[in-house]
Order: C-alpha cells, then structure tokens, then sequence
C-alpha cells in the first residue's frame, strides 16, 4: 500500500470511528431522554444520516481493502490472458457507476439547495446528503488506489479471499502450537 493510500486508509478509519461512537451517543441520549419522559424530535433524522455516513464512507473502505462483493473464484478460473481483461472490465464497470453516481450524486445537491431538515432546520439537507458524491468520490479514489495489487494478485492466481484464510488458520495454529 503506497504512502497515500495508507493516509487515505487512517482518514477513513478515523471517520468511521468518530461516525460509530457518535452515533451510539446520539442513540444512547435518545433512550435515556425517553426513559426520562422527554423525548427529542431530531433522533430519528440524525441516527438515520448517520447510518447512511457510516455506510458510504465504509464502502469506501471496503473498497479500498478489496474487501466488498468479488467473485475471485470466478475470476481465477478463467484462463489468462482472458482474466486480466475481465479484471480490467469488471473495474471500468464498478468505476464507471460510482462516476455515474457521483455525478447524479452532485445533481441532487443542486436540487436541494435551500432546503433544511425538518427536525433540526439550522442544518442544510445539501450537507446530509453530500455522503453521496464524496462518497462515491471516494469509492472510485479507493478503487484506483488498491487496483494494480490486486490486478497482480488476481492475474497471478492469487485469490484475495483465500489467501486472507490461510493466514487466519495459520495464525491460529500457531497459537496452537501446531506445525502446518
């Protein structure tokens, strides 16, 4: 992983991160405020945008790890040179609908300007629902940024999955203090 993708990759867990614990506070202060008999009317709006915010930016991180859905058994079954073109189609596909996304992303938030949410009117619906094209923005950069691994790996034989695996049990064995 180069120097950027790794700083991408601490940027994106930090968020994360900071997104998770906020949105267990803000679930948290919800159900004690109605235990107390005081419920708040902005909990529903502001847990859902930031269910929305975890799940773009982590898509991004899944991406970048190579981690979302893949068929690398599918793919390592087809003989080369065939594979590496797949590989190189399958990415111009994933990546053309996340531009495509971000774009219509960015076509949304035109639309919406002038708006605020219901529930907390100080906050524009323009910035809740900027997770979609920096999200997808993101998702591309992430993509780009793990692809020549991967390209390698997939057109050497080298399943992502698989090797992941093998890793975890030999990890586990040596716990065990058994020899593979």
């Amino acid at each position: 992983m180069t120097r950027f993708a790794k700083a991408v990759d601490q940027l994106l867990v930090w968020f994360i991160l900071f997104q998770m614990i906020a949105l267990t506070a803000v679930v948290i202060f919800a159900v004690l405020a109605r235990i107390t008999g005081n419920s708040v009317s902005w909990y529903d709006e502001i847990a859902a945008i930031q269910l929305a915010w975890i799940t773009y930016y982590g898509g991004a991180f899944a991406a970048l790890h190579r981690r979302h859905i893949g068929f690398d058994s599918v793919l390592l079954a087809i003989p080369m040179p065939v594979r590496a073109w797949t590989v190189i189609f399958a990415e111009a596909i994933v990546i053309g609908f996340f531009v495509l996304l971000a774009y219509t992303g960015y076509e949304v938030l035109v639309v919406l300007e002038g708006e605020y949410l219901v529930s907390l009117t100080w906050i524009p619906i323009q910035l809740t629902q900027s997770v979609i094209p920096i999200g997808a923005s993101l998702f591309v950069l992430c993509e780009v940024l793990s692809f020549p691994d991967y390209f390698n790996k997939t057109c050497a034989g080298i399943s992502l999955d698989h090797a992941e695996i093998e890793e975890g049990v030999e990890t586990e064995l040596a716990k065990a203090g058994v020899k593979s």
